[in-house]
């Protein structure tokens, strides 16, 4: 039998102000976001040899552990900047970019999608001094087919996607399926898709011991003719299940560690791996298409983005994020065909852009109605300073 790929994936995301909140309303909670944050180097120091993560990293969040004042705030808890500092370790982790404000990219209009992906290069690049990024990891898991081009042109190698969305285009076994990355093509531009199998995504999710992860990869791959990768993929920083302070009862104490022990013997047949470094070795092989869809959440499937489009007051939440961004680019348009640019107006542009990109943060949508609100607060922000930028253009 094949040695058996693992690449372990952790989402990590906390929306803009949000641990600040915390900090001052649940100071308990935002310590145990922290802990469990500051605890993913830590886990792994002493296996440089075998321990291979990648991490996603929100725009949003990046911004906080990088922004001085929120660094002082919480030093005692843990310090932010050694935490950056050791997630910059190639030897363990895998950073994969993605897009700033953690929007679910295909709810939010084409023209906002590239400069989420952009802003989020620009801080990625500079916090851990890194000129290009392999993976993209699509917030939500939303993904549509329409983004490959933008992506290449990015320079995304590939991209993650769930596995219940993944339609062949040629014959295929459900292994090859799963455990093996392939290619989709769209509008002339080809992209590596690698597949996130969701059901043991649920399960690192919820809390799994080691022998039953090795017992159920042996028996989901027993059958593949080529090497297999495994993709997991799940939140790092939310559950119990990684927020809990003791060793003994989570994720990195209970079932990583017991993984990496395994996986340094010399007949182990599971080992962790880079998604890079198996695509260097093993390459892709077989044409798919991916479905509009994103990955699932406690209440549905990610079919239709019914968590994200449930109700009324989000559907008109997101038509008004369309309505915004329509008139933001019309009166950007209209500013940089003008026959000399103003500082004042471009100032006014900007400030409007960025909360019109943070108005599709997820989170507005995730939680119902609940922080509907929020969205709302942005888009007002945008309006103002696209109003007054409007009025010194006539």
């Amino acid at each position: 039998m094949s040695i058996i790929h693992h690449a372990l994936v952790l989402n990590l995301h906390q929306p803009a102000g949000n641990l600040e909140y915390l900090l001052e309303h649940a100071p308990w909670e935002a310590q145990e976001i922290l802990y469990a944050l500051d605890r993913i180097p830590r886990s792994l120091w002493g296996y440089e040899d075998i321990a291979r993560v990648h991490l996603a990293l929100s725009g949003t969040l990046l911004e906080t552990l990088s922004n001085p004042g929120f660094q002082q705030r919480v030093y005692g808890i843990i310090k932010c900047g050694d935490l950056l500092w050791h997630l910059q370790n190639t030897a363990l982790f895998n950073l994969l970019g993605s897009a700033y404000y953690h929007p679910a990219l295909p709810l939010i209009p084409g023209p906002d999608r590239e400069e989420h992906i952009k802003r989020w290069l620009g801080i990625g690049r500079h916090l851990f001094s890194q000129t290009r990024f392999s993976g993209f990891w699509p917030p939500e898991m939303a993904f549509t087919m329409e983004l490959i081009p933008l992506l290449k042109q990015h320079g995304f190698r590939y991209v993650l996607v769930d596995s219940l969305h993944v339609e062949p285009l040629e014959e295929m076994s459900w292994q090859e399926l799963r455990y093996r990355p392939h290619i989709a093509e769209y509008g002339g531009e080809e992209i590596i898709v690698v597949v996130r199998d969701r059901e043991l995504s649920d399960a690192q999710e919820a809390g799994m011991e080691y022998d039953w992860f090795l017992n159920e990869l042996y028996h989901r791959t027993r059958l593949c003719d080529f090497p297999p990768l495994v993709t997991t993929c799940s939140d790092g920083d939310n559950g119990g299940w990684f927020r809990n302070t003791s060793e003994e009862s989570n994720f990195w104490g209970t079932f990583y560690r017991d993984f990496l022990t395994g996986a340094r013997r010399d007949n182990a047949i599971l080992r962790p791996a880079f998604i890079q470094d198996y695509l260097d070795k093993y390459g892709a092989k077989g044409r798919v298409r991916i479905t509009t869809a994103a990955w699932n959440t406690g209440d549905h499937s990610g079919i239709d983005f019914i968590q994200w489009t449930g109700s009324q007051r989000q559907k008109e939440a997101l038509k008004r994020v369309e309505e915004t961004s329509t008139a933001f680019h019309q009166l950007k348009q209209k500013h940089l065909g003008a026959q000399a640019l103003n500082p004042e107006i471009a100032h006014l542009l900007n400030e409007a852009e960025w909360h019109l990109l943070r108005s599709e943060t997820s989170c507005h949508f995730y939680w119902g109605e609940a922080w509907v609100h929020r969205a709302h607060e942005d888009l007002d922000t945008a309006w103002t300073q696209m109003n007054t930028a409007a009025q010194k253009l006539k």
